[in-house]
């Protein structure tokens, strides 16, 4: 067989495989695009001027003046905060798994975190629910429902930092060493810089994940009608309860407002990748500009 008829063949294979990839995208796109497009129109038609600065206390089943301002406020408070508790500790479990752990405590904790990455979002929201609401009697509170997204966060976090940690050369680390810089500078000089656009990137990929979420949210925010900006005690609401409840409802009202408030969702969710975009872009800017 000479050497052209290979080449055509291979040229032959690679185009007939890059086909089969671009249709299987186009298929994935599909339900994608479908249902932001289907959000989108839904949501604008709920958006009005009383939606954003307004909240649902005293608001009747037919009045249309109600908004989503306290659950704006509710999903802001605990989002942050289930971040600011479970960023932090993740980043730490990774980087002790790939630079100090190895063996038999490596591979349990591992295997705990993909365990816990299958865990259903009910049995998060009914852990905190029996520990802090009832057990400690602490009540329902916007830190309880941040505890429970934290506790989705967590193997997220966990699991995408430990992958970009792995992909950061070997070499950087060994010429760090080699130059008598201490382990634990080469980490946070030379390791996290090299993987700060993954890690940042894994982080979102938990925000999201944990955003949408309704079930943890009825079991320790409760929810409520009003602006309560207290997430340390208090029932407090959420946008996701929020959609939950007036997506309920028989008034076409109020299911605008829900279509309103799942669309305020995924804005939401695009200001905060497209921040922490921006802010590695700047950094990453920066070092370059220190570096020439």
């Amino acid at each position: 067989m000479t050497v052209a008829v290979v080449s055509r063949r291979r040229r032959a294979k690679n185009r007939a495989m890059m086909s089969i990839l671009i249709l299987c995208v186009a298929i994935a796109l599909v339900p994608l695009v479908a249902v932001t497009v289907y959000t989108f129109q839904r949501g604008l038609r709920g958006l009005s001027g009383h939606f954003f600065p307004q909240s649902m206390k005293g608001v009747g089943p037919l009045d249309p003046t109600g908004g989503a301002l306290h659950a704006i406020i509710g999903t802001v408070e605990q989002v942050g905060m289930a971040s600011l508790i479970s960023v932090p500790i993740g980043l730490l479990v990774a980087i002790d798994l790939v630079e100090y752990q190895r063996g038999w405590f490596s591979r349990s904790v591992r295997f705990v975190v993909d365990v816990m990455t299958g865990l259903p979002s009910i049995v998060a929201g009914l852990f905190i629910f029996a520990f802090w609401v009832l057990g400690l009697h602490q009540g329902f509170s916007g830190l309880a429902a941040a505890m429970a997204l934290a506790v989705l966060m967590l193997p997220v976090v966990i699991r995408s930092s430990e992958e970009m940690l792995k992909l950061v050369p070997s070499a950087l680390r060994e010429a760090a060493l080699a130059l008598g810089v201490p382990k634990w500078r080469t980490v946070i000089r030379v390791v996290l810089p090299t993987a700060r656009d993954g890690i940042v990137t894994g982080v979102m990929l938990a925000v999201a994940r944990v955003t949408g979420e309704t079930a943890p949210l009825l079991l320790t925010a409760f929810g409520t009608q009003v602006v309560h900006s207290n997430p340390f005690s208090g029932a407090q609401s959420a946008l996701p309860l929020f959609v939950y409840q007036q997506a309920g409802s028989a008034f076409v009202v109020n299911v605008n407002r829900a279509w309103a408030g799942a669309l305020t969702l995924i804005l939401i969710v695009v200001v905060l990748n497209v921040l922490a975009r921006s802010f590695t872009a700047r950094t990453r800017i920066r070092d370059l500009i220190r570096r020439s």
